[in-house]
């Protein structure tokens, strides 16, 4: 076969010089014909949008042809041509194939219409499928438009550690990192592991947020942000939650809570942009096969203003629509922790657009936040979406390390691992606030999809960990 250079198939169906000769590689979506020509569709992953390649039945060996199946790899040389049909500019007349691998019929991928759950068990397979090519470019998009925003805009990107000996959240769900024998562990008089032989000396996890050491970049740099994995090591089957993700956390020294929300507020209607602007093909393509309001309601999340709601206020709405006869699976008053039929009413029912709430009880958010004047509240801001509930988790942090040492002591925190992040509010505290976008919950929101596990590429949780 002859050596031309290939081209990818999004620029093969750009062109209009027809009549060059070009190289295209891909997987065989589809083959149809007759005895005198076979159309195949190729696809290289580059596009959501195959191309159509026109084969002479008479000018190629019968059995090589029999070869060309669904999921088929192949080299292709030929005429770029002006499609007569519709769908498509250009096409290419064949004039050398070469199988680069063969697809045999137990090709997992076969069948168009296969359910999510049975893809989910042939997780390195799906990747072909235009569903899961569409949702891996706008998560790539997704990425890129995260470093941009921060970029543009001066912060520095940081990298916090994965393997940590602090819980941030103070859950105690951590996954353990040693390499001390499991079988045969060494422990002290009252029973308890001794760990002065284990890789660190001390017991480690991987982290479950970056926030802490991004703090401690903020109060350097002046305004950070990570991007990186996080795990959680909670018992949680449902369709909105991972135990391994990922997270972005944004750490901003000198703002206060309406400046964190503004920044919650412009990040997230820029990554949204982001993608109607760059990834229209893709979109286009999740509007017509998984959610047909897609487009139009990401549209309306960046034309639209968010509300800005307390805690306090959220939760009378919530027990006036009890009392008008709405009925919700868990209860809530106040002081107790919002579930996600409760989010997603606030947005999808009552308001119509996304909220951020603020001002939450202390008893119910994480230490280092800092408490109004009220004594009663934390100045937290979450932003609420339609369809997901919770997308982001942020606050404003106690830079008074008096009131923070209470908030520790108060909650039980083991003080020995917490040292170094008091010394921010020891030497040269400043104001500063930040909050935590779960990147898979904003793929899920982009994309449609109804399941985290679809928004990843190999999803970890109980019991999965395949691939």
């Amino acid at each position: 076969m002859e050596s031309i250079k290939r081209t990818k198939i999004i620029d093969v169906l750009r062109r209009e010089d027809y009549g060059a000769t070009v190289n295209v590689k891909g997987w065989v979506r589809t083959k149809r014909g007759s005895k005198a020509v076979n159309f195949i569709a190729l696809n290289d992953g580059s596009t959501i949008n195959n191309v159509q390649i026109v084969a002479d039945v008479t000018k190629f060996d019968e059995e090589m042809l029999k070869q060309i199946t669904t999921g088929a790899c192949l080299s292709v040389n030929g005429e770029l041509v002006q499609s007569i049909g519709s769908g498509q500019n250009v096409e290419i007349q064949a004039k050398e194939i070469e199988l680069l691998g063969a697809c045999p019929s137990d090709y997992p991928m076969q069948k168009k219409g296969q359910s999510f759950e049975y893809m989910r068990q042939h997780a390195h397979m799906r990747l072909r499928t235009n569903t899961f090519g569409a949702v891996m470019r706008i998560r790539h998009n997704m990425a890129i438009a995260i470093h941009k925003f921060f970029h543009d805009r001066g912060f520095f990107y940081f990298n916090t550690p994965i393997i940590t000996a602090s819980d941030c959240e103070g859950a105690g769900e951590m996954f353990q990192v040693t390499t001390k024998n499991l079988y045969d562990l060494k422990k002290d008089e009252n029973g308890s592991i001794i760990y002065d032989d284990d890789f660190f000396g001390k017991m480690t996890s991987l982290t479950v947020s970056g926030q802490l050491e991004g703090e401690l970049g903020a109060t350097a740099l002046g305004q950070i942000y990570t991007f990186g994995p996080t795990f959680r090591a909670e018992n949680s089957n449902t369709p909105r939650h991972l135990a391994e993700f990922w997270m972005i956390e944004p750490e901003v020294a000198f703002i206060d809570k309406d400046e964190l929300m503004d920044l919650e507020e412009e990040f997230i209607k820029y990554c949204v942009q982001w993608a109607l602007d760059n990834c229209q093909d893709d979109l286009a393509f999740l509007n017509k096969m998984i959610d047909k309001t897609l487009i139009e309601r990401l549209q309306s999340v960046v034309s639209t203003d968010f509300v800005r709601l307390t805690y306090t206020e959220g939760i009378k709405i919530l027990e006036d629509a009890i009392a008008g006869g709405k009925k919700f699976e868990f209860p809530i008053s106040w002081g107790g922790d919002l579930a996600s039929e409760h989010e997603r009413y606030l947005v999808e029912e009552h308001f119509k657009k996304p909220v951020i709430m603020t001002d939450y009880p202390r008893e119910i958010k994480a230490f280092y936040m800092k408490t109004n004047e009220d004594g009663k509240t934390m100045q937290g801001t979450d932003v609420l979406f339609p369809q997901i509930g919770e997308i982001i988790g942020g606050s404003v942090r106690e830079e008074n390390y008096d009131k923070l040492m209470h908030e520790i002591e108060v909650r039980n925190i083991p003080m020995k691992d917490m040292w170094w992040y008091l010394d921010t509010r020891k030497f040269g505290s400043c104001p500063h606030a930040g909050f935590g976008l779960g990147f898979e919950r904003l793929i899920l929101f982009v994309t449609g999809m109804q399941n985290i596990r679809d928004v990843i590429p190999f999803p970890r949780t109980p019991k999965t960990a395949e691939f």
